[in-house]
């Protein structure tokens, strides 16, 4: 062969190369689970040394997939949701898929409508991180023609797998965080008054929890309703408490973006972070560790939740799992920064 030419590697030459069938090499190119560490290490070996690109427009013709997922998700303005999307990506990728990535406003009506449009595209299958979507609409996801799995807290009597972090047991340590440095005081920010279930409402328990816990008593007055988690409706709680004269020692906020708002207005108020109130998150936002203060927060496992939520996915698009549906909760970790740092 004359210098400088390209060669394209084929399925054969993988296998060839690898040691093993060409239908190992096409399961590992499609992430079936069931397959020996070492073989896939090598299988993926080949494919790196060989610079093997799948045809993926033959292949799709051949067996009808397109080695892409949907990944439906409410406002990506929120970086937990945009951290998340990149998580999936990378675990995606490891497997073989593509992932095609749906927003919907934080209403029932364009939630059901990136829905639709997920499954009509033609994709393999779909991750779908529930906001707004109620148990009587099991049947709704039911309808869905394709592989599905759950993303977050709403959870559905129905055949579909669910991946979940432990809000609850989360917001519960954050607030013996505070309650174990001394503080209590400590604002609940981020409560949504009329929802009876999702993020808002069980780390609101996982709260209470942690007072009853420490015989601090429940205070009304300490938990601030959000209507959205952005950090400017943080900063504008947080400013509506301190001109209210409201007295408080220690913030659990319900996520980070609520919490790096309220940072923001207690540093412009002259109030010291952690000396006169500490503060912990929730998510583990990368944009965290370079607050100033750094701040304290809770980890859900929101590499895990996607990891897991991939191999799920991709385990029902293959056909090698056809068993009852799953619910994971994944682990969290406790985080400690500079926002509470204990009293010298």
């Amino acid at each position: 062969m004359k210098p400088g030419a390209e060669t394209t590697a084929t399925l054969h030459d993988v296998a060839r190369a690898a040691g093993v069938s060409i239908k190992t090499v096409s399961n590992v190119i499609h992430g079936y689970p069931h397959i020996r560490p070492e073989t896939r290490e090598r299988v993926e070996a080949a494919i790196a040394q060989l610079n093997y690109q799948p045809n993926r427009a033959a292949r799709s013709l051949r067996s009808g997939r397109t080695d892409m997922i949907g990944l439906i998700v409410p406002d990506l303005r929120n970086p937990y949701f945009a951290e998340l999307a990149d998580d999936v990506m990378r675990a995606a990728r490891e497997r073989g898929f593509s992932v095609l990535i749906e927003q919907f406003d934080l209403d029932r009506e364009s939630e059901l409508a990136a829905l639709r449009n997920a499954h009509l595209r033609g994709l393999d299958g779909i991750l779908h991180s529930v906001l707004t979507l109620e148990p009587g609409d099991a049947a709704l996801l039911e309808r869905v023609p394709v592989p599905l799995v759950l993303l977050g807290e709403r959870i559905f009597d129905s055949s579909r797998d669910h991946v979940t972090m432990r809000n609850t047991e989360g917001a519960q340590a954050a607030t013996a965080h505070l309650l174990d440095l001394g503080r209590r005081r400590i604002l609940a920010l981020g409560s949504h008054p009329s929802e009876e279930m999702g993020s808002p409402s069980l780390r609101l328990r996982g709260y209470a929890d942690a007072l009853e816990n420490a015989a601090v008593p429940f205070d009304a007055a300490l938990v601030i309703p959000v209507d959205l988690w952005h950090r400017a409706d943080g900063a504008e709680a947080m400013r509506a408490v301190l001109d209210a004269g409201v007295a408080f020692d220690g913030i659990v906020a319900f996520n980070d973006s609520l919490a790096l708002g309220a940072l923001r207005v207690l540093l412009e108020r002259g109030i010291r972070v952690p000396d006169d109130v500490a503060v912990i998150g929730f998510d583990d936002l990368d944009e965290t560790r370079y607050s100033l203060p750094a701040l304290s927060t809770i980890n859900p496992g929101r590499s895990e939740i996607a990891r897991t939520a991939v191999e799920l996915l991709a385990s029902r698009i293959g056909g090698a799992d056809a068993g009852p549906p799953r619910e994971v909760f994944t682990d969290f970790t406790l985080v400690e920064r500079e926002s509470t740092v204990p009293r010298h």
